[in-house]
């Protein structure tokens, strides 16, 4: 790995850990992926418009955990299990978990323990940003990124719903399956399942089945009504199949051991799913051959894939090779350029290059990641860092005051904010954001 190279990792884990790692080290992670974050989204707006509720006003959010579980937190904020993907066999049990939780949205069921949520507030709590790419190859790659959350709060204090509020959910969850001509049979599997574990772990019981109580006569009551819609047996279309076999794969590859990994996908099986997460567990091992030519056979299948190139990236950053890894990342963001994860691992290894031309095509790729989503942390680190090198001072300290206010740590985001208006111009938007930063902050101290 190249000393340019180097400095640039030991700076982002540095910076990362100093304003985000104690209240990570306490909370539940967060991972953030461009695939899996457009594929749940495919399975729930549909329901969420059939429920009356606003698409653009849920927010989604992968739990980094192995648990089966999901649930809705201060209203309008699902979370969901890594685990949900690895566990469930199909996307139709994936939908009906999803059905399930929007009844929950709909009905306004609070969880026990949402009050500690609603102090917190949600914006508050995503308090880290850390790409597991840049744990794997040393880049900080934003394709796929963890996040903790803080308040020291156990995930457990939100989970508990009562039976009543449960059975309520069901028959919602049920009913939408039903407008959308879905079939309700995933959920039933899921929570037979669930009634299943619950009777046999009684002392160790799955997160799930504790927030969601599975009984025998529960389940009994959403399969009758499951089994009277006309749309029972509606099987998953070979596409949905496809993709979300393809997530699983990933979401494998990246989070359980790879002797876990190799086992659920051995060297003889040669589908995409089992090439996929061969060449993700490859790159952490690192089999960086094999992880190569695992993601090359995956874009010679499909060459209009977005992700395969990015994971292909990502290889070439792991093997210090940053400007390798700048053309994959490029091609990943010309087929899929409304996503701001893949604009950000593109700017990295951009940044990670260490050549000005190539900090100042990062600026210009991050500007456009954080119109696109304004509060992704490490997209403000990544063009401070920019700035930085770039000897633009100003806009270095704009940047951070930025990542500061998307995290909600007021304080600091005055602090730079205060630094960055001092340098800038006045009356440009630039110096007129730090104002705003400073208005805000000052307007909240004062209530605090």
């Amino acid at each position: 790995m190249s000393g340019r190279l180097l400095s640039f990792c030991a700076g982002f884990f540095g910076a990362a850990w100093a304003v985000f790692g104690p209240a990570a080290a306490q909370g539940i992670s967060l991972v953030q992926d461009t695939e899996t974050e457009r594929l749940i989204r495919s399975y729930e707006e549909p329901i969420l418009k059939v429920a009356g509720i606003d698409p653009q006003a849920v927010k989604m959010y992968l739990v980094n955990d192995p648990s089966l579980n999901a649930f809705v937190a201060e209203g309008q904020n699902i979370f969901v299990n890594t685990g949900l993907f690895i566990n469930l066999k199909t996307p139709n049990e994936m939908i009906g978990v999803f059905a399930h939780e929007t009844g929950h949205m709909a009905g306004g069921h609070l969880t026990r323990g949402s009050e500690a949520m609603a102090k917190a507030e949600i914006p508050m709590l995503l308090s880290m940003l850390l790409g597991i790419g840049a744990a794997i190859a040393g880049a900080g790659q934003a394709g796929m990124v963890l996040m903790g959350m803080g308040q020291s709060v156990a995930a457990a204090q939100f989970f508990a719903f009562s039976r009543a509020q449960e059975a309520t959910a069901d028959q919602m969850g049920q009913k939408y399956l039903r407008a959308i001509h879905l079939s309700g049979m995933g959920m039933v599997n899921v929570f037979e399942r669930m009634a299943n574990e619950e009777a046999m772990m009684v002392k160790n019981p799955e997160q799930f089945a504790t927030s969601h109580p599975a009984s025998r006569d529960r389940v009994t009551n959403l399969r009758l009504i499951a089994e009277a819609s006309p749309y029972r047996d509606v099987p998953d279309s070979p596409q949905a199949v496809h993709a979300y076999e393809m997530v699983k794969a990933k979401l494998i590859g990246y989070t359980l051991p790879v002797q876990d990994v190799m086992y659920r996908y051995p060297v003889t099986n040669t589908s995409p799913q089992a090439r996929y997460a061969r060449a993700i567990v490859y790159m952490r091992s690192p089999d960086l051959p094999k992880a190569l030519s695992e993601t090359n056979s995956l874009i010679k299948d499909e060459p209009k894939n977005p992700y395969f190139y990015e994971v292909l990236g990502q290889i070439y950053v792991s093997m210090s090779q940053p400007m390798k890894g700048v053309v994959p990342y490029q091609k990943s963001v010309d087929l899929l350029p409304d996503a701001p994860e893949l604009r950000v691992a593109l700017a990295a290894a951009q940044i990670a290059t260490g050549q000005k031309a190539m900090e100042e095509k990062a600026v210009a790729n991050l500007k456009i990641a954080v119109q696109q989503d304004t509060d992704n942390p490490f997209a403000w680190y990544e063009l401070a860092q920019a700035y930085s090198d770039l000897g633009n001072t100003a806009m270095a300290d704009l940047s951070t005051s930025e990542r500061y206010y998307s995290v909600g740590d007021i304080r600091k985001a005055a602090v730079f904010a205060l630094r960055a208006r001092q340098k800038l111009q006045n009356g440009t938007p630039d110096w007129e954001r730090a104002n705003d930063i400073l208005a805000i902050a000052q307007s909240q101290l004062r209530r605090n």
